[in-house]
């Protein structure tokens, strides 16, 4: 699994980095959250996709493999 942020649509309200913080960190300097992995570990995919359906403007995006 891949993931990405349409930084167009995040909001910075930072509930991906609290549910999934080895997948998602919290820019203090951008006020956005940054994904911080290539390719998202198997055992943390099911967080990934909780950030994602938790994420109201929709920014994560998902590629499943």
């Amino acid at each position: 699994m891949k993931v990405k942020i349409d930084y167009d649509l995040c909001m910075g309200d930072r509930n991906c980095s609290k549910v999934c913080p080895d997948v998602f960190e919290y820019d203090e300097d951008q006020l956005l959250s940054r994904v911080i992995v290539d390719d998202v570990p198997a055992h943390l995919e099911d967080l990934v996709r909780k950030a994602a359906r938790e994420c109201a403007p929709g920014a994560i995006l998902i590629e499943e493999d």
